[in-house]
């Protein structure tokens, strides 16, 4: 995951803790854009010495994670957000351009009893 690509969220289940130090909290099936890829810990709380890969996102703002020396803002573990899948454009244009797309498509029609 990197700066700037789109994200689904496909986890929203948070623990009453989370919920309690968060202010905005991701929601399952919405579109975020990532703001910041950082080094984060697996236990908040704790503060573990697990490492996992954090996000920040533009349309989420949260407070400094208070277990933090640097006062890094709260951000959400990557396992919780799917890569946007994003039409390219060379698919975009077959698209409307009305293409059939899919199993059997280079074939011709079968020749059977339902065709005249």
């Amino acid at each position: 995951m990197i700066k700037g690509q789109k994200v689904v969220c496909i986890n929203d289940t948070f623990p009453a803790l989370i919920r309690a130090i968060y202010k905005q909290l991701p929601v399952k099936g919405t579109t975020y854009t990532i703001r910041e890829v950082f080094l984060g810990r697996e236990k908040v709380v704790k503060a573990g010495d697990s490492a996992t890969v954090g996000l920040l996102l533009e349309e989420l703002v949260n407070p400094p994670d208070p277990f933090h020396q640097g006062k890094q803002e709260l951000g959400f573990s990557s396992e919780r957000f799917a890569p946007l899948e994003e039409k390219t454009d060379e698919v975009a244009e077959g698209a409307e351009a009305g293409e059939l797309v899919g199993v059997g498509a280079d074939e011709k029609p079968h020749q059977g009893y339902w065709q005249n």
